[in-house]
This record gives C-alpha cells, sequence and structure tokens, in this order.
C-alpha cells in the first residue's frame, strides 16, 4: 500500500475503503535495541495514521518459530526478566504513541508466538501499562493455540480495543498439533475456516463483545496463502452474510 496520505487516502478511496489502523512487527522482549527500533518504525507509521484519520497501530510480537519450517528461532518461553523487559518495552511504546500522536498501540497476540493463549495474555497484560496498551483480539490466533477468547474478554474487559474475527477447523488442528505443521502449513492444510464451521463459536463470542458496551472496530480475516485467485470472494462473501445475520453493525465489504 502506499505510504504518502495522499495518494493511499486516493486508492481507499476509490475502493470504497478507509483505514482503521497499521500493523508493525515488534521484539520487545530481546531489549533496549528493539525498542528502539521499534519506536523508529511506529513513529513512521503514526504519522501517516494521524494524516489518515485512523487511531490504531497493531503491534505483532516476534514468532519464536520460522513459519514455514518450524525451525526454533528462539526459546519457546521467555524468562521472567523477558517478561519484565517485554511489558516495559511495550508500555513504553504505547506511551511515546499517545503522547506524540493520539494514536494507541493495540497488542495482538499470534500463533507460534510467545504470547498466544489465554494465560499467557493474562500475564502480558498484567505486566504492561493498561493506560497505554490495549489488546487486539484475534480469534483464531487464539483458538489456534488452543486458548479461550471468551475467558480474556471475561478476565479483561476494559482491555479490549480492536478486534480480529478469524475462525479455526478443530479438526485441522488436531491434526496440525499431532504432526507439529508450522503456522504456514496449517493455514494451506485448511487451518482456517468459514465462521459458522469453526472456533471459536462466534454468535456466544459476538454478544460477550457486545456486552462491552464500548464501540469496537472488527476486522474480519481468513488466512489464505497461496491462494487462486478464484477462492477469496466467494469466501468473503458467505463470511460478510454470516456477520451481517449475526448483527453486525456497518460490516463493509
Amino acid at each position: 500500500m502506499p505510504t504518502n496520505p495522499e495518494q493511499l487516502r486516493d486508492e481507499l478511496g476509490s475502493r470504497g475503503l478507509t483505514l482503521t489502523g497499521a500493523t508493525a512487527g515488534t521484539a520487545l522482549h530481546r531489549g533496549p535495541d528493539a525498542l528502539d527500533a521499534a519506536l523508529a518504525e511506529c513513529r513512521q507509521i503514526a504519522a501517516l495514521l494521524v494524516e489518515m484519520g485512523a487511531p490504531y497501530l497493531v503491534t505483532l510480537p516476534a514468532m519464536y518459530a520460522y513459519m514455514y519450517t518450524g525451525e526454533l528461532l528462539e526459546p519457546a518461553e521467555l524468562t521472567a526478566e523477558e517478561w519484565t523487559t517485554l511489558g516495559r518495552g511495550h508500555s513504553e511504546l504505547g506511551r511515546v504513541l499517545l503522547d506524540e500522536s493520539g494514536v494507541r498501540q493495540m497488542f495482538h497476540p499470534h500463533a507460534d508466538a510467545h504470547v498466544d493463549t489465554d494465560q499467557r495474555v493474562d500475564h502480558f497484560l498484567e505486566v504492561t501499562d493498561p493506560t497505554t496498551v490495549w489488546l487486539c483480539l484475534d480469534t483464531g490466533h487464539i483458538a489456534y493455540a488452543g486458548g479461550d477468547n471468551r475467558a480474556i474478554v471475561a478476565k479483561h474487559p476494559s482491555r479490549i480495543g480492536y478486534v480480529h474475527l478469524k475462525s479455526v477447523d478443530p479438526q485441522v488442528m488436531e491434526r496440525v498439533r499431532t504432526e507439529r505443521m508450522p503456522f504456514a502449513q496449517a493455514v494451506q492444510a485448511g487451518a482456517m475456516v468459514e465462521p459458522d464451521a469453526g472456533e471459536p463459536s462466534m454468535p456466544e463470542l459476538l454478544r460477550d463483545l457486545d456486552a462491552l458496551g464500548v464501540p469496537l472496530t472488527a476486522i474480519v480475516e481468513h488466512d489464505l496463502y497461496p491462494a487462486p485467485a478464484s477462492v477469496p470472494l466467494p469466501i468473503a462473501t458467505r463470511t460478510c452474510r454470516y456477520y451481517t445475520e449475526q448483527g453486525l453493525a456497518g460490516f463493509r465489504r
């Protein structure tokens, strides 16, 4: 996508789209150098978001395993010191974004990253500042890791700031775990599915989110890579119909 605000505005407008946020990769458990790199990148992204009137910057943690082969890139478990460093880093990154640009940081748990299940999300939220770090609840990544999306919403209602709605096939996930598939191979095997055929159960989760009583932006996702050109549109059409029937307001194709 273009990074020039005028060009980006024109490209989005020609397609009837609006921008709600952007994404940046992080690895803040690695210490000060990683924070400096994240600040440099996120400041640039935040400047573009301000120009576009978009309030959210989604931060993705580094994966500990290479997504195409499953090869470990670093230990799958953080030490106590790394958890502290991670929390302080994201708290500081969120503070800078708010103070300098008014952009809110939404942290995105991810499969094969150090923050993935509801228990690890709990820990992450405990070590981060609730005034500078919110959660981008990606329902598919939480379910992929065996986590409980509804438990996260119930325990941390004030920290839910942004949502990625995604579903996983429980039968495919059994095979993924048995065969220890890397993430990309799992996606190619059909781990991600349309919402009425997967987990989490969306009607219950959507009711939980609605009960929070706050406006939430939800991005609907379905990981497909690689995908034949003819595949995504029918899936998107059915998924749009499904969420519209579930009562999501402002749903856009």
